[in-house]
């Protein structure tokens, strides 16, 4: 490969890190082409982008950006990597990676940065699914301060319905009077 194939590789790559905020580094050491065919047929259906790269491209891409991405250099670069990218699910690789393994365990997550946080080695996998994206996220907040007003609003109407039955019952005692 020339110098400069490897430099545009790079250059993409840093692209798509900078981007991205979600991506995945994943190792399929001995799966047969079949088993390849079908992870990649997953990615494809779910708008997951999976790439097999050289882990020095991996080092090159990631030292321009802002994040220290230095604790991969010694735990994660080493063997064959693929990254895996999502534009806008953090916790869409972790499934489909948690989904594979059901059927074939050589799919291994060695880490992952999510909105720029890292999450090393492959018992990390759970703590991604169980991350909320952030249009939960914004969901959940709205609805917890959408509930205190809607409590006020029910408290009043409903009591302007037992203050109006107050004041009738009082009415009509002292008519009867």
């Amino acid at each position: 490969m020339k110098r400069e194939d490897k430099g545009a590789i790079i250059e993409e790559l840093a692209g798509k890190f900078q981007s991205i905020p979600f991506f995945y580094i994943t190792e399929a050491n001995g799966m047969t082409v079949a088993e390849t065919n079908t992870l990649r047929r997953m990615c494809f259906e779910r708008g997951i982008e999976y790439k097999v790269v050289k882990n020095s491209f991996i080092k090159k891409a990631l030292e321009p950006l802002d994040t220290d991405y230095t604790p991969f250099n010694e735990t994660v670069l080493h063997g064959q990597s693929a990254v895996m990218f999502h534009p806008e699910n953090g916790k869409a690789p972790a499934q489909l990676i948690k989904e594979f393994r059901k059927t074939n365990d050589k799919l291994q997550l060695k880490a992952a940065s999510i909105d720029y946080s890292l999450f090393i080695g492959a018992d990390q996998l759970d703590t991604l699914i169980a991350l909320k994206s952030r249009e939960e996220l914004i969901g959940e907040i709205i609805g917890l301060l959408q509930s205190p007003a809607k409590n006020v609003i029910s408290a009043l109407q409903s009591g302007g319905n037992k203050l109006a039955g107050i004041l009738k019952t009082l009415s009509e005692r002292e008519e009867a009077a």
